[in-house]
């Protein structure tokens, strides 16, 4: 099992279904602090948002703010939102 620390690092390296698979892994061993599942789920959101999956990317910054509302998950989330409502109305027009 992956730490959360190699867990960064496969994210950072862009190897994100690695590093996914690695926090699935770390999520299913049940003997895991809600701190260290929050990064977890962090990081998993970070991969999921690097290969472009954006919806579970949010799913997972969901999860992890369930865990810790105030930890970096939020933020990531808010940015997340901000970007899928932007639009520039003259892209709109004739």
């Amino acid at each position: 099992m992956k730490t959360i620390q190699e867990i960064k690092e496969m994210v950072s390296r862009n190897e994100g279904q690695a590093a996914i698979d690695a926090v699935n892994e770390l999520v299913g061993n049940g003997s895991t602090s809600w701190e260290t599942l929050a990064t977890a789920y962090y990081l998993r959101g970070n991969a999921y948002r690097k290969d472009g999956n954006i919806r579970m990317a949010l799913n997972s910054y969901l999860e992890a703010m369930e865990l810790d509302p105030d930890g970096p998950a939020a933020e990531a989330y808010r940015h997340l939102q901000e970007l899928l409502a932007y639009y520039h109305k003259d892209y709109y027009n004739p």
